[in-house]
C-alpha cells in the first residue's frame, strides 16, 4: 500500500485529527504511565468540580494536566524507537531513555506544584 497525500486542506486536516485521536486512545489503553497520568488527570478535574476552583484555577490545571499527558506521550514515543532501533540494552539508548523520562518528571512536578497551589488553600 503506497501512500497517498491528500492535497486537500479540510480533507487533510480530518485525517490528521483522525489519526491523532487514534494515537491518544492507543496510548491511554497500552501505556501503564500513561493509564496513570490519565486517571490522575480525571480524579483532578472531578476534585476541581468538587471544590468549585476558579476560572484560573481551572486554566492552570487544564495546562498542566495536558502538559504532563503530551510529555508522558512523547517520553513513550521516544522510548518505542529506542527499543525498536536497539531492542537489547545499550547504554547510549538507556541514556535516551532516561532523559527522555527527566522531560515528565519536569512536568509532574509541575503539576505537582500547581495541584498544591491550588488546593492546600481548599483544605486550610
Amino acid at each position: 500500500m503506497e501512500f497517498q497525500k491528500d492535497n486537500t486542506f479540510v480533507k487533510g486536516r480530518l485525517k490528521s485529527v483522525t489519526y491523532a485521536f487514534k494515537g491518544a486512545v492507543k496510548l491511554i489503553s497500552t501505556e501503564h504511565s500513561v493509564m496513570v497520568q490519565f486517571s490522575l488527570g480525571i480524579l483532578m478535574t472531578v476534585a476541581g468540580f468538587y471544590f468549585n476552583i476558579s476560572h484560573e484555577e481551572w486554566l492552570f490545571q487544564i495546562f498542566a494536566i495536558g502538559l504532563v499527558l503530551s510529555v508522558e506521550g512523547l517520553n513513550t514515543a521516544v522510548e518505542k524507537v529506542a527499543d525498536f532501533i536497539h531492542p537489547h540494552y545499550h547504554e547510549k539508548i538507556g541514556f535516551i531513555k532516561d532523559i527522555a523520562a527527566g522531560a515528565v518528571f519536569f512536568a509532574a512536578m509541575t503539576a505537582i506544584a500547581i495541584g498544591l497551589i491550588i488546593y492546600i488553600p481548599k483544605f486550610i
